[in-house]
């Protein structure tokens, strides 16, 4: 396996850890992907394609306040649906960089039967953090 191929492996099973965790409703295994400087912008809707639009969801990764909010989420919704296909992954020519590319279809339904539906593409961009690999951006859904 050249060390390019070994980093495409690293990423995928980042991204495969984070799907796990959003299916078995883990925040402590969620939590493991975020690199301490992970901010999250998001665009007001899957259309919003301009950044001039988005806003930020969660401000700078905090592991408490972000384990609070996913927990309250795990809490008062049902994961209906959570399909996840990684469309691409990019390493830097130093390999200490990466994104994934990854459609996301996850359908979540609270106790009223509302729901709450997560359907676009993102593009979730890593850094090598000595042997490992962490999420310090993703930018929200976005229909393409």
């Amino acid at each position: 396996m050249t060390p390019r191929e070994q980093v495409e492996k690293e990423i995928a099973e980042i991204v495969n850890r984070e799907t796990r965790a959003w299916d078995t409703k883990d925040v402590n295994l969620l939590i493991t992907v975020f690199h301490p400087d992970m901010v999250w912008p998001c665009p007001p809707s899957s259309d919003a394609h301009d950044p001039v639009e988005w806003v930020f969801v969660m401000g700078r990764f905090d592991a408490q306040r972000w384990k609070s909010i996913w927990q309250d989420l795990f809490d008062t919704h049902s994961l209906v649906h959570n399909q996840r296909s990684i469309r691409k992954i990019e390493v830097s020519e130093q390999g200490d960089g990466a994104f994934a590319v990854v459609d996301v279809d996850t359908l979540w339904r609270d106790r009223d039967g509302k729901d709450f539906h997560w359907k676009g593409r993102a593009c979730k961009v890593y850094s090598r953090v000595g042997t490992e690999w962490k999420m310090t951006m993703h930018t929200g859904l976005l229909e393409y």
